[in-house]
This record gives structure tokens, sequence and C-alpha cells, in this order.
């Protein structure tokens, strides 16, 4: 056999070793790569032009989920919004989104992931979807499951299609969403073994197959981070009576601005 040159076989064990470093830095590095929140001390006061009530839900003696719950008064309450918030900042960042649905007459609860704004505690697949379930049960102590809507942003999008898998609701809307984390990070890094490396899988194609509730997808045209591409692939685990709806030219960060959404939004908090 005739021997490998050895500047060609030096070169072999760089870029071995590069792949090998990267997939090292990647698997302990991916949750500052997935999630970047800004957390808050647990005496910061929040403002913010909707009426609201912020409690905690206790995990254990050293973390506890900080949820903001934004109102409307009795008179005109129709249910409420469970809202599970994107990657970045905190609950400040999103509160800006709950007038579509408090406009509409329901309650927008939402709840601070681990290390976001004044929730603790470790940062893991598992806690998200646990603070999922615990928000949703204390939801139910003041509203029956035919007056709960779950909705996802972004990575939202798989914690709540898990939880309405799990539990039952009036709808699943999710916005942005992605077909898995693993697919999506594909599009980016497609040479790593991503099912051996990653800690936050949120296969939300899974979920969506056994939820029972309506459910309804928007999701940008011109999204440069989760592709629409990517997200179409969900079609498949879609009832017939599901919506995917695509804004032209939105992109992954202002589908509120369009009117289509709007319009869509509304008719689905009217029903």
């Amino acid at each position: 056999m005739k021997k490998i040159p050895k500047p060609v076989f030096r070169s072999i064990k760089i870029a071995v070793a590069i792949y090998c470093l990267i997939g090292i830095a990647f698997y302990y590095l991916q949750e500052k790569i997935l999630f970047h929140p800004v957390a808050l001390s647990q005496s910061s006061v929040f403002k913010f032009n909707e009426p609201f009530k912020e409690f905690n839900i206790d995990l254990d003696a050293s973390a506890h989920f900080n949820i903001i719950a934004f109102t409307v008064p009795d008179s005109l309450k129709k249910g409420v919004v469970l809202y599970f918030h994107g990657n970045k900042e905190n609950v400040n960042h999103y509160a800006k989104f709950a007038k579509n649905f408090t406009k509409n007459g329901y309650e927008v609860w939402m709840p601070d992931y681990p290390k976001f704004g004044k929730s603790t505690g470790e940062l893991t697949e598992a806690i998200l979807y646990e603070e999922a379930l615990q928000t949703y049960k204390r939801a139910r102590v003041e509203y029956a499951n035919t007056k709960i809507i779950i909705y996802g942003k972004s990575i939202g999008t798989g914690i709540a299609a898990q939880l309405a898998n799990v539990r039952d609701c009036k709808q699943l809307i999710l916005e942005t969403p992605y077909f898995s984390i693993a697919s999506m990070i594909n599009h980016y890094t497609w040479i790593l073994p991503l099912n051996r490396l990653l800690k936050f899988k949120l296969p939300t194609n899974e979920y969506l197959s056994k939820v029972i509730a309506p459910i309804t997808i928007f999701h940008g045209s011109n999204d440069g981070l989760i592709p629409l591409s990517n997200a179409l692939k969900l079609r498949s685990s879609l009832k017939k009576t599901d919506e995917f709806v695509v804004i032209d030219k939105g992109t992954h960060n202002n589908l509120n601005e369009f009117a289509l959404m709007q319009t869509k939004l509304d008719s689905l908090l009217k029903q």
C-alpha cells in the first residue's frame, strides 16, 4: 500500500483535531449558543404599560420560576394564554406582545426560563418542560382547559408543543417554530454528529403529531434564523384542520408588524 505523504498526513491530523475541538466546544457551549438570558436581581421591580401581577412557582429550595401575568378586568376575561417566549433577555423583551391577547380578553402568563429574569435554577430540557407543566397546573386552578391557549415563540415553540402534547388546551399557536433543534442546527453545522452532542433536542415534530387541540403556525418567508424550509417540514405532523400561515417577506422577529398576522391572531382569539 502506498504511504500517505507526510504533509498530507499532517493536514489530515490537523483537520481531525479541529473537527474534534469544534465538537467538544459545541457540547460544552451549546447552552450559551442556544440561550441568551439576562438575569435580574430578586429585588428588581418590573414596569409595564399593561396591568400585571407577579408570582413564583417553587421547584425546590434553590430554584423557582418567575411568572408575569398580564391581566384583564374580570368582566372581559375569556381565558388565559400561556406564552413561552424566545431565547433572549427575559420577559421585559416580550411584554410588548401581551396586548395582542389582552385586547381580546385573555390574560397572558409569561414564565421566564431558569437564568432568565428572576427565575433561578438549572437550565435543562427537562426543567423547561417541568416549568411549562407547573405553569399549566397553576393556570388550571383558575381556568378550565377549554379556556387555556398555549403559545410558543421561537425556542419556546418546542416547549409549547410538548406541553400541548401532555395536557389539553383550547388551541396551540406557534410563531416561527423549528422541526427540531437538531434539524435546525444541522442547517448550519451539518458535519457534526448532533444527536450525540445535543443536550437540548426539543423535537417539535414528535410532539405536534400527538396534539389533539387545533394548531396554528405562523412563519415568515424570509426568516434568516429558522428557515421556512425547516418549519414547513412540520406540515407532516399536522392534522388536516390545522393551519400553517406563511407571512410573505416576514422575518424571524417582525411577524407582529404584519396585518395578516394580526388579523389571523384576532380571529383565533375571538373563536
